[in-house]
């Protein structure tokens, strides 16, 4: 049984801890991007080191307090925020953000886990380098949450998840010691993998303090299409012509819905689309290629193609980097425009890629016989992971819905279950979905997951109620 943060315990953290370490408690830290839950805490600190971080996790595992994690507030699960249960002290990453080296010729950077990812990709653009991780909250989402939810984005097609971007991370156990693991490794079969153990964990393990983060070649030619398509299985059709005929080069490879840009020009009508009447679906494809390499060639070579085969009935070159940023801001202002209609329900999932299409199908009539409803299917279709979200029709609100919500919800993801997919693609579990994990996860793995936590975190201190449910 854990205990809230009395004020005898605030005050050994605060005697252990230099005076900048402790701040007030503002409510921006208690809150999450959808508003679903209202955390709460007894004590917010920052700590500027490693070791200021061990001293924390010390002390609280000898008073039996939780400890929440906080990077940058953005997760969209809840794994940020804890709203029951006793008072626990809230440990933000803020002070911890130096990028300590650049291995330019090893292609490794090394950042501390506060870090704001936009200041890594600047690290490395730096030193001409790319880090390729990118996503729409890259100016405030932090390295160490990053990796505690293994995020996505929009370049996993080429560059893989947050996990396939780390060589190596220091980290502060739930016993207070420090795991130094900051290797530049790409081989090293010396046992167990710690590393991969803490990423996606979401604090449950352990706390993430820095990281060696892999680094790329910068693309020396950049280019980007829209490009219409009749429907998921088009365009399922059209990245496998893309691969095949530009392979690596294809960096990203996003999927839209006419409901999508619909919500645009009603939201956010600053946001120009490029056609007069948006079409049903649409897909952006971005390159990235070598010198001596042609983007708009390649692209028009796939268009020609790809008409020819029925694929495509329409497309758009971008002529200049401020076209592909315009083309790139229609994709990423989705979540914004979503956000200012309010969903009922917003699903982050992942089927086969061939069952992509069966998922879209299937799923409007299933939800058709729950009520009457809108959806914006979007997503990192090359990477089979779709942003599949349920809200009301005009005139309507959420809040008419939320007797609803859990049939919803229920219904989309047991057809993605059914697909053999995941109800959690990119965003993690956070206590969002504890009970999902609960219902769809394979019993062996929930098995191994607890004896995991159990070993590590005996006195389950660390983020109590995230990804398992606190007992």
């Amino acid at each position: 049984m854990l205990n809230p943060v009395t004020e005898d315990v605030a005050a050994a953290l605060r005697a252990r801890l230099p005076e900048q370490a402790v701040r007030d408690l503002a409510p921006a830290y208690l809150e999450e991007p959808r508003g679903r839950y209202a955390g709460q805490g007894g004590l917010l600190l920052a700590p500027g080191s490693a070791g200021e971080v061990a001293a924390i996790v010390r002390a609280c595992a000898e008073a039996r307090v939780g400890i929440v994690p906080y990077g940058g507030g953005t997760g969209l699960v809840g794994g940020q925020v804890m709203p029951e249960g006793p008072a626990p002290v809230i440990v933000s990453l803020e002070r911890m953000r130096a990028i300590r080296a650049v291995y330019a010729d090893e292609n490794v950077l090394v950042a501390e886990a506060g870090a704001i990812l936009t200041e890594v990709q600047e690290a490395a653009e730096a030193a001409g380098r790319l880090f390729p991780l990118s996503l729409a909250s890259e100016g405030s989402a932090r390295i160490g949450g990053l990796l505690a939810t293994n995020a996505g984005g929009v370049n996993v097609l080429r560059y893989g998840n947050a996990r396939e971007l780390c060589l190596g991370v220091e980290a502060v156990l739930p016993d207070g010691s420090i795991l130094n693991g900051l290797k530049r490794l790409r081989k090293d079969n010396t046992g167990y993998d710690l590393r991969h153990l803490l990423i996606g964990a979401e604090g449950t393990l352990g706390i993430i303090t820095a990281a060696a983060l892999k680094l790329a070649p910068r693309p020396a030619r950049t280019g980007a299409a829209l490009m219409v398509v009749e429907g998921p299985e088009a365009a399922l059709k059209l990245l496998a012509l893309a691969q095949a005929r530009i392979g690596e080069g294809v960096s990203a490879f996003e999927l839209m819905a006419r409901q999508g840009f619909d919500f645009l020009a009603e939201t956010m009508p600053e946001v120009r689309l490029p056609w007069p009447v948006p079409p049903d679906w649409a897909v952006l494809i971005d390159l990235g290629l070598g010198a001596g390499q042609d983007p708009d060639a390649a692209l028009e070579a796939l268009f020609a193609e790809a008409a020819e085969a029925g694929l495509v009935s329409d497309g758009l070159i971008a002529q200049s980097e401020a076209q592909r940023a315009e083309f790139w801001a229609v994709r990423e202002s989705l979540p914004l425009a979503n956000r200012k209609i309010g969903a009922i329900s917003s699903h982050d999932i992942s089927v086969p890629l061939s069952a992509i299409p069966e998922f879209i199908a299937q799923g409007g009539p299933a939800l058709a016989k729950i009520g009457a409803f809108r959806v914006n299917c979007f997503g990192h279709v090359g990477d089979g992971n779709l942003h599949y979200n349920v809200f009301p029709v005009p005139g309507e609100s959420r809040a008419d819905h939320e007797d609803k919500r859990g049939a919803i919800k229920a219904c989309v993801h047991d057809l993605v279950h059914a697909l053999g997919g995941s109800v959690s693609a990119e965003h993690g579990v956070g206590r969002l979905k504890v009970e999902d994990l609960e219902r769809y996860g394979d019993p062996a793995k929930l098995a191994a997951m607890r004896a995991i936590k159990d070993a590590l975190d005996p006195l389950g201190v660390m983020n109590p109620g995230a990804v398992l449910r606190a007992r």
